[in-house]
């Protein structure tokens, strides 16, 4: 999901850092975001409001150095019809789950990848940064891709017509100029 940053990415607007050395096998965890995170969130996703945005999640460690991630990311969106520009809310509740690996075995995985004979990766890694996973694009990119991408509140309709009658042809049309000489 993440990538790492060139001069035309901004930084993301979490990010939330886990020593590997720091991780308690099995023990729950919890990320909540503060005021200016929130704003920052609300500013990229175009959120009318964003309330209790809550990843419960477990770390465990894997085989080859790798680290596994499950949890669950919660969080109350206001987001606005694309019909009557209405506020439309919603309830996020979706689970997550995600590999984070060390940069080698990254750089192996997309060597593979580049190879047409060993297609058939679906899901990508995450990469360890030195010692630690940062889990605030996972949260991140895990919102905004549970998001309702064409939000419409409930009875909104898109009644569209077209103000010419049917048949009728604009003057400035290029098939009336082919119908004039047709005429001639």
């Amino acid at each position: 999901m993440t990538q790492s940053l060139n001069e035309d990415q901004q930084p993301p607007p979490l990010t939330r850092k886990v020593k590997l050395a720091t991780v308690e096998p099995g023990a729950d965890k919890t990320i909540e975001i503060g005021e200016d995170e929130r704003k920052a969130i609300m500013d990229l996703l175009e959120l009318l409001d964003l309330e209790g945005l809550r990843f419960d999640y477990r770390v465990r460690q894997g085989a080859g150095k790798r680290v596994h991630v499950t949890g669950r990311l919660r969080a109350d969106v206001v987001q606005t019809c694309v019909v009557s520009l209405d506020p439309v809310p919603a309830r996020i509740d979706v689970p997550v789950q995600a590999e984070f690996w060390p940069q080698d075995k990254i750089v192996a995985l997309q060597e593979r990848a580049d190879d047409p004979a060993q297609a058939g990766e679906t899901v990508w890694p995450e990469p360890i940064e030195g010692d630690a996973i940062d889990l605030g694009p996972l949260v991140y990119e895990t919102l905004a891709t549970a998001l309702d991408p064409y939000p419409k509140k409930t009875g909104a309709e898109f009644a569209w017509s077209d103000p010419k009658p049917l048949g009728e042809t604009p003057k400035n049309n290029p098939f009336a100029v082919l119908k004039d000489l047709k005429k001639s």
